[in-house]
């Protein structure tokens, strides 16, 4: 029997949170597993024609690497994906498909626990900012502890609305960390300490706080030649008010208010807070 899972995209960091907190919004890639005579893939709107159809695809990949944690055989699947999210641009593609595809291996067989999924994902993305909230939902708060991603999910203050704009140009979260320095001012550090922790309870709670709490010292001005237009739309959104921030490595820019002037040519969507990771049905 097919599995079908769904899993959102994301949105990391919320200005100060660098690499702790994310967000999952209600934008989703679906992917149908069926058994098969041979692995082989097929993708459907973003990634297109760009992406891998081997069995380096992040879907497969995952999926392989759920079965390999757990010491059983790989079983033979065809993988059809109907991606939503776009690639490149900060809402978390990478992490919605490592997700789908270690959650798929679940439900056919690798039995590991949200946290065994966690820690895996993890491993494979190399931090748990995104993949938490993908796999968990809502407003999630991660770190690693002795090389283990771990997380913990909080549910978001209702009536939190976000707009996405998002940029035709690319930049890849590889590319984004070389622009970071090795080192920041104490004062910057202090600051993102407060407001990271202002932002747990703006999102959770307290809204009314957004724009104090989404306010960054730490990441976005250093990284602002891989997104220039990004980075002064920010900017220009913040000056009026409106709660903005580069959305996880970027380009796309996140605000959250609902009243908002995208750029021509950018893509707008208008998402809610996703309640709900992924999820899993059999069809």
């Amino acid at each position: 029997m097919p599995v079908v899972v769904q899993a959102p995209a994301t949105s990391a960091n919320l200005g100060p949170g660098f690499d702790c907190l994310g967000l999952a919004l209600d934008l989703r890639d679906r992917v149908t597993f069926a058994a098969a005579d041979t692995t082989r893939v097929t993708v459907r709107g973003e990634g297109e024609g760009e992406v891998s159809l081997g069995p380096d695809h992040l879907v497969v990949a995952s999926f392989r690497a759920a079965f390999a944690e757990c010491g059983l055989a790989v079983p033979e699947v065809a993988v059809t994906c109907e991606n939503r999210i776009p690639h490149g641009r900060g809402l978390g593609s990478s992490s919605a498909a490592i997700v789908t595809g270690l959650v798929a291996a679940r439900a056919m067989g690798a039995q590991m626990d949200d946290a065994g999924l966690l820690a895996l994902a993890t491993r494979i993305e190399g931090h748990p900012d995104n993949v938490a909230p993908a796999l968990l939902g809502g407003l999630t708060v991660s770190w690693m502890q002795g090389g283990i991603g771990r997380a913990v999910r909080l549910d978001p203050a209702v009536g939190i609305e976000a707009v996405v704009a998002i940029p035709r140009e690319r930049l890849s979260t590889a590319t984004a960390r070389t622009l970071l320095p090795e080192t920041v001012p104490f004062g910057d550090a202090v600051h993102a300490l407060g407001r990271a922790a202002l932002a747990v309870a703006a999102f959770s709670g307290h809204p009314e706080h957004l724009l104090a709490a989404t306010e960054d010292r730490i990441h976005q001005d250093y990284r602002k030649s891989g997104y220039p237009q990004s980075w002064d739309l920010v900017r220009e959104w913040r000056a009026a008010g409106i709660p903005a921030a580069i959305s996880g490595a970027g380009p796309t820019v996140i605000a959250f208010a609902a009243d908002v002037d995208v750029p021509s040519g950018w893509r707008r969507e208008d998402l809610r807070i996703a309640e709900q990771g992924a999820t899993v049905t059999q069809v």
